[in-house]
């Protein structure tokens, strides 16, 4: 791997990781057209430790109200009037919504490798925008994050384990989800976003030994890193300040658009 293609790979990471259309199934197509060796030890090191840029994006963007959190968390851990508090709550709701994944994730690490093909990413891509379109469709809206509960956490964190089927989307399934449960879309989607931070840092560290197998230098994985880190900040205000004024089902034409051309081109492909 050289420097360009570590970039182009940043560049993609960062722009798809937190708008609901796949970050995954965009790495692997684009590692497809880079020739690289799509499923290897390496290559999934580096992405997973590319990816631990994206989410250091969301942590600087977030981190006053993770410190905010973090404080009520520990409030509430020694006292009965801190876990009065909805701060306490939802940062309760952002700790056991991350357990699932990690569980999954790690109980499932190969069936889930072995799912990172293009079928899947196409088939991924379109089957799960109806889901989309319905929660969009059948959004109540009319809860804020401070009103979270524990069965709102374990629903959400539970379908964030959907996301590890590429072209799933982990934002796609925890805002939908969210949706569902009432909260209003800007409410779900920062969940969404605080959610992604111990889970993708997890699954970074665990696949760190893996990053420097490859030919892609210290520097290159850097680099990489740095730029999905300047990419995922600008997603990360877009899509909240998007998400204010638009529903997330805009995103449906372009999943079903990407996912059409993937399965066709693998089965002519197949059929070639």
């Amino acid at each position: 791997m050289n420097v360009v293609q570590a970039v182009v790979l940043g560049i993609v990471e960062g722009l798809t990781e937190f708008l609901p259309v796949s970050s995954t199934g965009h790495l692997l197509v684009t590692e497809r057209l880079l020739g690289l060796k799509v499923g290897s030890d390496a290559l999934t090191g580096f992405t997973a430790v590319v990816q631990v840029g994206a989410i250091l994006a969301a942590v600087v963007y977030f981190f006053r109200d993770i410190l905010q959190l973090a404080g009520a968390f520990f409030r509430g851990l020694g006292s009965s009037r801190g876990r009065r508090d909805p701060e306490f709550r939802f940062a309760l709701a952002v700790v056991l919504g991350s357990i699932p994944i990690a569980i999954v994730g790690f109980l499932l690490k190969n069936v889930v490798k072995d799912l990172q093909v293009l079928l899947v990413v196409g088939i991924g891509l379109i089957a799960f925008s109806p889901v989309m379109l319905y929660a969009e469709r059948r959004a109540a809206q009319n809860r804020s994050e401070r009103s979270l509960t524990l069965k709102d956490a374990a629903i959400i964190g539970g379908a964030q384990c959907i996301a590890l089927i590429p072209g799933v989307s982990r934002s796609g399934a925890t805002i939908s989800t969210g949706l569902l449960r009432g909260l209003d879309r800007v409410s779900a989607t920062r969940l969404s976003f605080l959610l992604g931070i111990p889970a993708l840092v997890g699954a970074g560290a665990y696949e760190l030994k893996d990053a420097t197998k490859g030919d892609a230098s210290t520097a290159a994985i850097a680099l990489a890193t740095v730029v999905a880190f300047v990419v995922a900040y600008a997603s990360i205000a877009f899509l909240l300040k998007f998400v204010s004024t638009h529903r997330i089902s805009a995103f449906v034409p372009y999943r079903v658009g990407l996912g059409a051309i993937i399965v066709v081109a693998v089965v002519i492909a197949r059929l070639t």
